[in-house]
Parts: structure tokens; sequence; C-alpha cells
């Protein structure tokens, strides 16, 4: 069998059209994989760094994206886990040891032998990939294929990054950056009863926040009405961290959502001092995404898709990194 697929076989800028529409042999599941006929996969900023080679390229040539709907249509002797025909869902998390001290305590995100989807195994950008059956999630029954897809990173990095925040309920929330995780993670955090204040650049980005509930909208050097009890961080700009930490209380979280990220300039003491936290957020744990998806059943979530054909990659990376994508971008299969 054959199957289409956008491959990377070398790292340059979007605008140089770095991904190929090629046809390659339909991968063979393992005994303890699955094979998806994939239906939807969203585009992340994820696979923005994976194209241009701004994360280590384990292996090339490789296929991005890894938010994948798919249903299954073959399965290794030792599944048992899904039927035939079920849909499912992949996220970044491809595998991990299960044995090191990380895993064992439940941050299987941090486990040095981890593997990624997209990065060190093909990914979404295709009409098949096989997966581990055990790092695969069924998807409710209440989202179609396109919105069910940017839940599996975006919504799910969104929502680890807000727990990791520590906000609580009816506290302030400050989001900077407004793309495909913020416009999930301001549902959320609005379920909780949270505050939402927003700092984003795009005129468009903030009337999409005013839509979702955000209080107030501004710019990232603009001064909020009040300071802000946790903030999160989903641009890739190293200059956003102080901002952040200028208008963020004594004893506030800042919580930094980027796999890759520019410098971050030298700051003046005072802006930490008072108890503040700044921590990073490192991909994600099978638990998150179980808790995400079922909380976007009770919610629900609405994610807002610009969907795009598969040969279309390039294009859609390059509006993404144009910050030109309303919600989230999702590729469809033929």
């Amino acid at each position: 069998m054959i199957m289409k697929a956008m491959i990377l076989k070398e790292p340059r800028p979007v605008e140089q059209d770095p991904l190929e529409l090629v046809e390659v042999p339909v991968p063979e599941p393992g005994p303890d994989d699955v094979r998806l006929r994939i239906h939807a996969c969203g585009v992340c900023h994820t696979d923005l760094h994976t194209v241009e080679g701004e994360l280590a390229l384990p292996r090339l040539p490789v296929v991005p994206g890894h938010q994948i709907v798919g249903s299954v249509e073959s399965m290794g002797e030792n599944v048992t886990r899904f039927c035939l025909g079920d849909r499912v869902g992949v996220a970044w998390l491809y595998s991990s040891c299960g044995v090191c001290d990380f895993c064992r305590q439940g941050l299987e995100n941090l486990c040095d032998s981890a593997r990624f989807t997209g990065l060190h195994a093909d990914g979404g950008y295709a009409e098949y990939t096989v997966v581990p059956a055990a790092f695969v999630y069924p998807i409710p029954a209440d989202f179609p294929d396109v919105q069910a897809a940017p839940l599996l990173c975006a919504g799910v990095i969104g929502y680890r990054s807000l727990r990791l925040s520590e906000v609580l309920p009816g506290q302030r929330l400050g989001l900077y950056g407004f793309g495909a995780s913020a416009h999930v993670t301001i549902q959320v955090a609005r379920h909780w009863g949270c505050q939402v204040y927003v700092f984003t650049r795009s005129e468009e980005h903030r009337q999409h926040a005013r839509e979702l509930g955000a209080v107030w909208v501004g710019g990232a050097r603009d001064d909020p009405p009040a300071q802000m009890d946790s903030s999160i961080t989903f641009a890739p700009a190293g200059w956003i961290v102080p901002e952040a930490l200028r208008v963020l209380r004594k004893g506030g979280t800042l919580a930094i959502n980027a796999i890759h990220m520019s410098p971050i300039p030298e700051i003046d003491y005072s802006l930490v001092y008072g108890e503040r936290t700044v921590r990073s957020v490192a991909n994600l744990t099978r638990q998150d995404a179980e808790e995400l998806l079922q909380l976007a059943t009770e919610i629900p979530i609405r994610t807002d898709v610009e969907l795009y054909p598969l040969e279309e990659a390039n294009r859609v990376l390059q509006r993404l990194k144009r910050a030109e994508v309303r919600g989230a971008a999702v590729l469809t299969m033929p």
C-alpha cells in the first residue's frame, strides 16, 4: 500500500517550502502498535520549530505533525485496548521508558528516553501513521475530527500550563499570546471562574479573546488595570518574560509554555523578589491528555479552526509564522 505524506528532508525557513509531498509505503504496526488512518492533524508552533531546524532533529527525513485524529485500521497482536474502527487521537508524547524515576513519579514528560511524535517518529502530515497503543487516546464522541485535533497538543499543553501556573478559581490570569493553545486555555480558565487578561499584538487575536470572555486585552508592554495572580506566556519571545513579571503580584507564578524560545534578557532582581515563581512547561503526560479530553466534554470546549488540505502544509506554516491563523490550523486528509 502507498500513502501520501508531507516529508521534511532538510530543515529550512518555511518561506522556502521545506515540506515535500511524496508517496511512500504505508507503515506496518509492531506487536504493541496501532496503525491509524488519519482524518485530521493540527498544525502547531512546534512543527514550525521542527521544519526550520530550531529543534535538534534526531532523524531525517521525518513526517511532522503531532495533533492527530484518526481511526484504528490495524493493530499488533498484543493490543487489546482498541477495536478496529475506533476513533482515537495521538499527541506530542510518542513514548517513554516507563521505568526511570521520572516515569515512576508520573513525570513521563521529563523522561530522558522520551520520544515525540513528528520528531523521533513520523507524525500526522500523512494519510497513515503507526503509534504505540499505550500512547493513544479515545476521542470523545462530542468532538468532530477537526475540532478534536487541536485539543491533542494546543489544548493539553495549555491545560498543563494552567495547572503549573497555580492559578485558583476567581483569580486574575494573564495570557501572553493568543493562538491555538491560549484560545483553549481561556475556556478552561473561565470554567474555573478565573478573570482572564490577554496580552497580544494582533487586533484580530484581541477580538477573538474578547469573544471568548477576556475581561481586558492589550499588548505585552501595556499596563493592565490590576496585577496578575498567575500568568502564562505562549509566544516564543524571551523579552516577554520580564514584561510579564512586571505586572505579576508578589507570590504569583509565571509559567512559560515554549519548547523553543529566544534568549530571556537580563532582568532586575526586583522582578522576581517577593517570592514570585518562574517555571517552564515541558511537554505533557498521558494523564494531562486524559484529563483535558474529559474536561473538554464537560465545559464543553469549542475549538476555532481553519481547515487546509494536506498538500498546503507549507502555506499553513507560513501563515502560522506570521500570526495570521485565528484559533488553530488543521490539515485534512484526502
